[in-house]
């Protein structure tokens, strides 16, 4: 079983916190968010605490913890925070892991390094989530250029949405990068029903893998 994944995204708020939480849960693993901009609401370390079914401590507290709802690097230059990417290392813990980027891969963390640059360094193997509507074409080829660009491990592709057959098809040819599976959007959300969902569409032994 690969022992640290990297969750990131095409675009912010696609719902890859949910995906972590569903992802961490069925490892029977730990979860680490280590920057979370905007606190007024549930934080995404909240969300997986509250879904992934985990036992408490599994959850790992952030680094970073900021203010406002926006890229990172503005959220601490408001906060007067200088966030260090030296000090983002990677948690050596007895057990599988799953690390959550902050919104896309081209987020910045300050005027200098983006979250992309940070994957790179680690080496780590990601997973990238991608919508199932309409523009999630585009933004899944490049983001898939960049990582490639950059050396960045693929494990492949988790769409999360309704089911759009030929779109899903038009990117894995394209990209030649797998489809993990779909998260279809799910009403109510609980840690059960995240769970069945999760189970019934990913293939674990596809995500350990690796690229």
């Amino acid at each position: 079983m690969t022992k640290r994944i990297v969750i990131t995204g095409t675009d912010t708020g696609i719902g890859k916190t949910v995906f972590s939480a569903g992802l961490a849960g069925l490892l029977d693993g730990f979860y680490w968010k280590p920057v979370q901009s905007g606190l007024d609401e549930e934080t995404d370390s909240e969300v997986v605490a509250r879904l992934s079914g985990l036992p408490a401590g599994r959850v790992l507290p952030e680094m970073y913890r900021l203010k406002e709802p926006l890229s990172p690097h503005r959220s601490a230059e408001l906060d007067g925070v200088a966030i260090d990417v030296a000090e983002l290392s990677l948690p050596d813990l007895p057990g599988p892991i799953v690390i959550e980027g902050a919104g896309g891969l081209m987020v910045p963390l300050n005027r200098r390094t983006k979250f992309i640059d940070i994957f790179a360094q680690w080496r780590v193997p990601v997973i990238l989530c991608a919508r199932t509507k309409l523009g999630t074409i585009n933004h899944t080829l490049l983001s898939i250029e960049a990582l490639r660009a950059r050396s960045i491990p693929l494990i492949g592709i988790a769409f999360i949405g309704d089911e759009v057959a030929d779109t899903q098809r038009t990117i894995v040819e394209f990209s030649g990068v797998r489809q993990l599976g779909r998260l279809p959007l799910i009403d109510p959300l609980t840690s059960g029903t995240l769970r069945d969902a999760m189970a019934a569409g990913f293939d674990l032994t596809a995500i350990a893998g690796g690229e």
